[in-house]
């Protein structure tokens, strides 16, 4: 739990916003800790209460998610799930993969499977119980206040900014710009769909062709 402290102290603020957005998009308090446990995937929760008050279709939806959490699957490769004896355990460690826990375990390389699922369960509360507190403070905060409906995308441009920052790659920007105009003008009512799947057959094409993402690449 110590060493989970500061990477999982980041989530709360986040799992406020979500919780008071719940609460101010008009879901009754408790949908907050039921989204948590049964997407429990972040960013993803947050696009999936944009989603269901748009009314988007379950396919759609699923899709979506796949996109959006695809980096999932090679956090799995590394993972040190292994070490976790018990089948429920292993189940649970795979459910609750977040960006932070694995964060985590590669930083403090774990050697129990105990360690591992507190890892992951501490993060876990972090993020509900949270939830819980932002979404009973909404019930009292005035329905005429608005803006609370930036959160997600405040989040994703700080997402978006880190992951820069990292590369300074602007030519992923630029394509990622270039790709949601294009599909808003195409396809306007399917945009993020659109967009989404467009931009990951452009990183399929780069990573399995190096001369092309080298060609493409524009560190500034």
């Amino acid at each position: 739990m110590r060493d989970s402290a500061l990477v999982g102290l980041g989530v709360v603020p986040l799992g406020l916003a979500f919780g008071l957005l719940m609460t101010q998009s008009g879901f009754a308090w408790w949908w907050t800790p039921i989204f948590s446990t049964v997407i429990y995937a972040g960013s993803m929760e947050f696009l999936a209460l944009s989603m269901v008050t748009a009314g988007v279709g379950p396919l759609s939806a699923a899709v979506t998610g796949f996109m959006v959490n695809f980096r999932h699957i090679f956090y799995g490769l590394t993972f040190p799930r292994g070490l976790i004896r018990s089948r429920a355990g292993r189940a649970y460690s795979t459910y609750a993969l977040t960006d932070e826990c694995y964060a985590i375990a590669s930083a403090t390389q774990p050697r129990s499977g105990v360690r591992v699922l507190t890892i992951e369960v501490f993060c876990q509360l972090l993020w509900v119980l949270p939830g819980i507190v932002g979404a009973l403070a909404g019930r009292a905060i005035p329905p005429e206040i608005k803006g609370m409906e930036f959160a997600l995308t405040a989040l994703f441009v700080v997402l978006a900014y880190e992951s820069f920052q990292a590369s300074r790659d602007l030519s992923a920007v630029l394509l990622a710009a270039g790709i949601g105009a294009l599909a808003g003008l195409v396809a306007p009512a399917q945009m993020l769909m659109v967009a989404l799947t467009a931009y990951f057959v452009v990183l399929i094409v780069r990573f399995s062709l190096p001369a092309v993402d080298e060609r493409l690449r524009w560190e500034v």
